[in-house]
């Protein structure tokens, strides 16, 4: 009786000590491993970032007015943190061979993040859908996109039949726990020689752009 006593509490203590072992490595945790699809990050999305269907449309990028770091284009940055791993990209576009006296402006605003503590699934979708509610002057349309990641999301800033011409345009995307994020705003004057594209080009271009882009992020290994 004694021996078959002493087996149990052996096995007690067995089982106590491999569960300290499991929580002091987060083994009973309950916290979710982040679903990172690949994706790494990198300190420069302006490099990865796929401009080709923007120069296809006859758009480059505007030369910096000078050295110093606000006046530099493209802009990038980006920082790693203990939850989320983020990137940033922005650049200043112009038509080629536009006029210098031409009065407008258009901005491609990139970012990346890899959440690595927070699941954004269940508020990735309501984010966008809640452009569709916004009580203002200006209204937005938001449509899903089939194809890219998980799940996407395009907004579209609907005409306001002002006398100026322009576009305002979203793309999100959710790819398991990485969210990205395309922004072109457009502006252009009524008096300007350059017509900037119509928010379904503008769609189109972003799409393409977001297909390529992510591929390279997912080759990225924190450089």
């Amino acid at each position: 009786m004694s021996g078959w006593l002493w087996a149990i509490g052996g096995a007690v203590a067995a089982s106590a000590i491999w569960g300290s072992v499991l929580f002091a490595t987060g083994g009973f945790s309950s916290e979710p491993s982040p679903d990172l699809a690949g994706y790494g990050y990198t300190s420069d999305l302006c490099a990865d970032t796929s401009m080709t269907p923007f120069e296809n449309a006859d758009f480059k990028t505007k030369e910096s007015t000078g050295t110093a770091s606000k006046n530099t284009n493209p802009q990038h940055s980006g920082a790693q943190q203990a939850s989320l791993d983020t990137m940033w990209c922005n650049v200043s576009l112009e038509k080629e061979n536009a006029s210098s006296s031409d009065y407008s402006s258009t901005w491609l605003y990139n970012t990346a993040t890899l959440h690595k503590k927070t699941d954004p699934a269940p508020e990735f979708a309501d984010d966008y859908r809640s452009y569709e509610k916004q009580d203002t002057s200006v209204g937005y349309r938001v449509e899903a996109v089939p194809g890219l990641g998980d799940e996407a999301f395009l907004v579209t800033r609907k005409d306001d039949g002002s006398t100026s011409s322009g576009s305002y345009v979203i793309l999100g995307v959710r790819d398991g726990w990485m969210t990205y994020q395309s922004t072109w705003s457009s502006y252009a004057s009524s008096r300007s020689s350059t017509k900037p594209p119509t928010a379904d080009e503008v769609a189109t271009m972003l799409k393409t752009s977001a297909t390529e882009t992510l591929k390279r992020l997912q080759n990225s290994r924190s450089r």
